[in-house]
Order: structure tokens, then sequence, then C-alpha cells
């Protein structure tokens, strides 16, 4: 009797394991993580979700975006984005062009989304992309 409870535990335990490791490579923060590591651009988001905030990398520099939502002309969409980044020493390397990439990424998941960039990457702005 014990041995087979034994064998029923050892079952138990493998396939917590199994679906432990399936987790892991399912986690979204483990590939945004990857994508800083090789200078890769991945965009994480939930669209249907406007209270989690938006995550992308990009040149091994990540950002975070704070969505806000408000009405447009038929319905209620995200109209601002705020742009930041928690490690500012890491835009080492970013040019006008790849926050013009950036806008329009975020713009082709968000075409009513007024997207503003915050301090330090604002300085950078110079010129307003145009629709």
């Amino acid at each position: 009797m014990i041995v087979i409870l034994f064998r029923i535990l050892i079952l138990i335990a493998i396939a917590l394991l199994m679906y432990t490791v399936y987790q892991y490579y399912r986690n979204p923060m483990r590939k945004l993580r990857i994508a800083k590591t090789r200078d890769e651009f991945f965009l994480l988001d939930e669209l249907q979700n406007s209270k989690k905030n938006v995550q992308f990398v990009y040149k091994g520099c990540l950002f975070e975006g704070e969505k806000y939502v408000g009405t447009t002309e038929d319905s209620f969409e995200v109209v601002n984005i705020h742009v930041y980044t928690p490690e500012p020493d890491d835009l080492r390397g970013i040019t006008r062009d790849d926050l013009y990439f950036l806008e329009k990424e975020l713009l082709i998941r968000y075409p009513y989304a007024k997207i503003e960039w915050k301090h330090p990457i604002n300085k950078l702005i110079l010129t307003p992309v145009k629709e």
C-alpha cells in the first residue's frame, strides 16, 4: 500500500515539475528579458486590459507606457500613452528615428493614442509624427 502511494506521489511530483517548466517557457517577462539581452524589438501588452502598462524593449532599452482611456467619436479607447524608461542609462545609442519607429509601432496597436515621451526622452523629440 505504501509503495503504491509513493508511486502516485512521484507521478504527481513529475507532473508538477513539467507544468512548472512549461509555465517558465511561456512567461512573457522571460521573453522580454531575452529580447533585451539580444537587442531586439519585443512588445509586451494586453490590448484588452487598459489598466496594464505596455512594456517594450528596443536596442537593449526597456520602455514602459502608461495607458489612459478616453473617449473618441464612437467609443472609449486608449487616447494617451505616457512612455518612460525606468533605466535612463540604457538610452545610450537610441536615435530620433528609433523613437519614431517605436511611436509607429504603438500607433499600429492604438490608432487613437497620443504618445507622450517623458523626461529625458522628450528632449530628443523635436517634431511630432505626421499621421
